[in-house]
């Protein structure tokens, strides 16, 4: 007796290692849904569309109608009944029959059968609702919490021959049972054909043995037990799914320069109104900013920190984890290396005299209008400008040639450069100044006082006067002249000269050391006034005239009618006057 017990001991121990093995592989499956998820995606079209995948999960198997499993079971109870431990039975059966209302629940009747030819036995009749979770791959994981009745047969221990010590015939009592499980559909079967990797339950029979009697405990029985299964599974009928979600997206522009922005746009199809929706955005580049929110159907590429190349906007949609609730797409963009700007240099005029200034214009473009800046050299002169225009100033350059180099440069360092000449001629000399001739005045009325300014030298003398206060700078020459026919003609010249100065000095305030007299040879009683600007060369200007000097003083000018008669005496020859050279 004591052997048969170590016996069953013995081989419940591996069929338990078995049941813990099942549930390792489970642990497994559920680590795997995570490899098996569906993403509905298409490849990038012309306009960065992408469209949902074209099978669908129906013709994939997803979403059968009804399950039927048959295959083998093992069971370990796990528990004992007046002290008599129940044993673990290797010899098993199952069938099931699942019918689904929806993508995911359904209700499944299912049948076992656990034997040995003397001792134990076990049959269950239950029937609950199943969850399934199905994967694009056919890997479909389920759940199921079934009720029903099982009958128990033992625990039984046999003696000698066909009697028995220990007896308990078959009885039926409550049955629950809930477990989980993993199929894998076969593809090369056209997916109806799936394999139930495993199944394994947790069970609780309940049966009542009736009155204690000689052979049988009598009473309830608890029995505890855990059941692991595997077998095929064949699908039935399908289900329609609803439309896989769609999303298309756009980029606008797909073409740009280093900082500038890239905005993206999506349209969705096929959405349900019923779930939440999430979109995500991914550039192969970085540079992502989301739009007024992290789920946000539009977005903006920042390209500021990017070099030139292609690149990729990934968009995604997501409303679910079932088939056909992810959606994506794809679209490229292209940003350009930055090109230099171009600048061009013009100068206005062209040619100038030494000393004066020329204007210089340059005008820079950038192909990304970046902002840019300006700067000038030269090779003479002098330039000031920072803007697009600049002065050149000659004062001091050689003549010939000056090159003016405009140069221009962004923000991001590149730069343009290009020339203007300016041609530099000499500075022609000035023309020096001319003596000016201003007016005459005659010496030919008083016969007596041939030398005498008289009243109608006025309005010469005034002309002189003014022309004086308006060339604060210049000089009058006085030249007196004398007729041939004159005893004392260059005494008279002389005479004539310096009174029309003193005649100048009183009457009319000129300063004494602007008036220079000279006597001259025309055959003339007169006195010709010059104005003499400041550089003027008088004496190559009015040739023939010789300085007054300085023993010639002036005759007081006496009115006519204070003149005193005359005394008759001797008369000498007038002494003719000195002159210097």
């Amino acid at each position: 007796m004591p052997a048969k017990a170590e016996h069953r001991r013995t081989a419940r121990s591996y069929p338990g290692t078995l049941s813990l093995l099942l549930c390792g592989l489970m642990a497994t499956c559920g680590l795997r849904q995570a490899a098996c998820q569906i993403s509905t995606s298409a490849a990038p079209a012309g306009q960065g569309a992408a469209a949902p995948a074209a099978s669908s999960a129906a013709q994939q198997g997803l979403y059968s109608r009804a399950d039927l499993f048959a295959g083998y079971s093992y069971i370990d109870p796990r528990s004992s009944y007046h002290g008599k431990p129940y044993n673990s039975l290797d010899q098993g059966m199952i069938f099931s029959a699942a019918y689904f209302f929806s993508h995911h629940l359904g209700l499944q009747a299912e049948g076992s059968y656990h034997f040995q030819s003397v001792n134990d036995g076990f049959y269950t009749l239950a029937a609950g609702p199943i969850l399934r979770f199905p994967f694009a791959s056919g890997f479909t994981p389920f759940l199921h919490v079934l009720a029903g009745e099982s009958q128990v047969t033992g625990p039984n221990i046999p003696t000698i021959g066909t009697s028995t010590f220990f007896y308990n015939p078959g009885t039926w009592g409550l049955n629950l049972t809930g477990g989980a499980g993993v199929d894998q559909t076969l593809p090369f079967f056209s997916r109806h054909l799936a394999l139930r990797i495993a199944q394994v339950d947790y069970q609780y029979m309940h049966p009542n043995f009736g009155p204690a009697q000689q052979t049988t405990g009598g009473g309830y029985a608890n029995i505890q037990a855990i059941r692991a299964s595997t077998g095929l599974v064949y699908h039935l009928g399908s289900f329609q799914p609803p439309p896989a979600l769609g999303l298309a997206c756009t980029a606008n522009p797909t073409s740009v320069y280093p900082g500038e922005q890239v905005s993206v746009s999506s349209v969705l199809s096929n959405m349900n109104p019923k779930k939440p929706l999430k979109y995500t955005w991914a550039s192969s580049g970085g540079g992502i900013m989301k739009g007024a929110s992290s789920n946000a159907a539009n977005a903006t590429v920042d390209t500021t920190d990017f070099t030139a190349g292609t690149y990729t906007i990934a968009g995604a949609a997501t409303q679910g984890s079932d088939p056909g609730e992810t959606a994506s797409c794809t679209i490229l963009f292209t940003v350009n290396a930055l090109l230099p700007p171009t600048v061009s240099c013009s100068a206005n005029p062209s040619t100038v005299s030494q000393g004066d200034m020329s204007t210089i214009t340059a005008q820079g473009y950038s192909p990304q209008n970046r902002p840019l800046t300006y700067s000038y050299r030269t090779t003479a002169g002098s330039i000031l400008g920072t803007g697009a225009t600049a002065t050149l100033g000659t004062q001091g350059a050689p003549p010939g040639t000056i090159t003016v180099t405009c140069n221009v440069v962004d923000d991001k360092g590149k730069s343009a450069s290009a020339n203007a000449d300016v041609l530099v001629q000499m500075l022609a000399p000035k023309p020096l100044p001319s003596t000016q001739d201003l007016c005459s005045i005659l010496f030919v009325r008083d016969k007596k006082r041939p030398t005498r300014v008289d009243n109608e030298a006025k309005a010469c003398l005034d002309q002189v006067a003014l022309n004086l206060q308006r060339s604060p700078d210049a000089n009058i020459v006085v030249v007196g002249n004398a007729a041939a026919d004159e005893a004392a003609g260059l005494a008279n010249a002389a005479q004539r000269a310096v009174n029309t100065k003193a005649y100048l000095v009183t009457e009319k305030g000129i300063d004494g050391s602007r008036i220079l007299v000279r006597t001259g040879t025309a055959n003339s009683k007169m006195v010709s006034n010059y104005l003499l600007p400041s550089g003027a060369d008088f004496e190559h200007d009015v040739p023939n005239t010789t300085p007054v000097g300085s023993g010639v003083t002036a005759q007081k000018r006496v009115p006519l009618a204070t003149r005193q008669p005359a005394k008759h005496s001797a008369k000498k020859p007038a002494a003719a006057p000195t002159t210097t050279p």
